[in-house]
């Protein structure tokens, strides 16, 4: 029987299913010099690169977003969220 590759391709979207060491996981997501997107070190696609100033950005606007979200859940409702009676006049 034939052992299927632990690394590729697959329809352009990469995959790596090798073991991971410590090295290779702290390499792979501090990559000077790549792109803001590079690829996992175990699993299947891409990640962030921290080299890239982009990724960092992105990571600022995902907290930023989170946080008002959670703010927004967690603020005590106000006359302007609680419902309103619609009514409709059929003619």
């Amino acid at each position: 029987m034939v052992d299927k590759p632990q690394t590729g391709e697959l329809f352009g979207i990469p995959y790596n299913f090798e073991r991971p060491s410590v090295g290779r996981l702290l390499s792979s997501y501090w990559k000077p010099g790549k792109g803001m997107l590079v690829e996992k070190p175990f699993g299947i696609g891409y990640t962030l690169n921290l080299a890239n100033w982009r990724s960092w950005l992105v990571l600022v606007v995902a907290g930023a977003l989170l946080y008002q979200e959670r703010a927004s859940r967690d603020a005590e409702p106000d006359e302007e969220t609680e419902p309103v009676d619609v009514v409709v006049d059929d003619d």
